[in-house]
């Protein structure tokens, strides 16, 4: 007998102010178009595809998503190189091999032992299969940094993302008793498909701006001294006009952030710049442009 999977339920969020509220009780400061994203994908069970560059939040929307709605979070991280095995199915080959040792001799038909082998009981579900599993209530799937997969990986991903259904041919077709809430996110080291981002509604996430920043640093660092913090917010502005190999993002920020309210700073100058500057930058080549840059030069153009 089929049935229709439901859609997604999210009836303590009727609007986008409720979203973006909700999202700051949780220490995740948002924009409206974001949220109006976000809200939308609830609404019309569509997953959000999330681009943008590394260290925005992107990830952590799906965390906060989860958290918002307080329903279970699935994670599916992908890379070069990720199959069927690693991301919806495989069999327990170790288990199905000890049943069978177990079955000889009982009488039962090959066809009977092969139903049993190839049943729920023995297949180990991986992230995509179990986010269209749940009885009860609708996960949160986030398909991370979905640009570093394959095409083919992506295409078999569309055709879940459209019917929500698994084929395990031991088994049959798999469907979704509740659609998942989907968040993919991309740092755009390729271009993703026309029909992926069809399939998806699509928000480019940006760096902040200096004051939504500042907001930011508030909201996840409130031990941070105030002048401390608009000096570090201003000075990764700063910092981000420069040919750097990869511009600090805001995870980069609250890093550096933490690390100086860690050593008790109140106000930020050269030294404490210099000696905290791995925090802000990960890559020797983009520190080494900051001090030829001028450290000194950058805190006076951030004042």
């Amino acid at each position: 007998m089929t049935h229709s999977p439901k859609l997604p339920r999210a009836d303590g969020i009727p609007d986008v102010d409720t979203l973006i509220r909700r999202f700051e009780e949780k220490g995740y400061v948002t924009d409206r178009a974001l949220a109006t994203a976000i809200f939308l994908g609830i609404r019309l069970g569509k997953p959000v595809l999330i681009e943008g560059h590394a260290g925005l939040g992107k990830t952590e929307v799906a965390k906060v998503l989860a958290a918002v709605l307080n329903t279970r979070l699935i994670r599916l991280q992908c890379y070069e190189g990720l199959d069927v095995n690693s991301a919806v199915y495989e069999w327990n080959y170790q288990k199905q091999l000890l049943a069978i040792k177990i079955e000889e001799g009982t009488g039962d038909s090959i066809e009977e032992k092969e139903k049993h082998i190839f049943s729920r009981e023995f297949l180990l579900e991986r992230p995509l299969l179990q986010s269209i599993s749940a009885e009860d209530a609708s996960p949160v799937l986030l398909v991370d940094e979905i640009d570093r997969a394959d095409e083919a990986f992506e295409a078999f991903l569309l055709e879940l993302l459209s019917d929500f259904q698994i084929s395990v041919p031991e088994m049959g077709t798999i469907r979704a008793r509740h659609i998942p809430y989907v968040i993919l996110t991309s740092n755009r080291t390729r271009e993703l498909g026309d029909a992926l981002k069809r399939r998806c509604i699509y928000h480019w996430i940006d760096y902040p701006s200096l004051e939504k920043e500042l907001q930011i640093v508030r909201a996840r660092l409130p031990e941070i001294e105030e002048r401390l913090g608009r000096e570090i917010v201003e000075y990764v502005h700063a910092v981000r006009e420069l040919p750097l190999a990869k511009p600090p993002g805001v995870a980069e920020t609250l890093d550096w952030a933490a690390a100086l309210g860690a050593l008790s700073k109140a106000h930020l100058d050269a030294e404490a710049a210099e000696q905290t500057l791995s925090c802000l930058s990960k890559s020797k080549e983009d520190v080494t442009k900051i001090k030829t840059h001028g450290i000194e030069n950058l805190l006076s153009t951030s004042s």
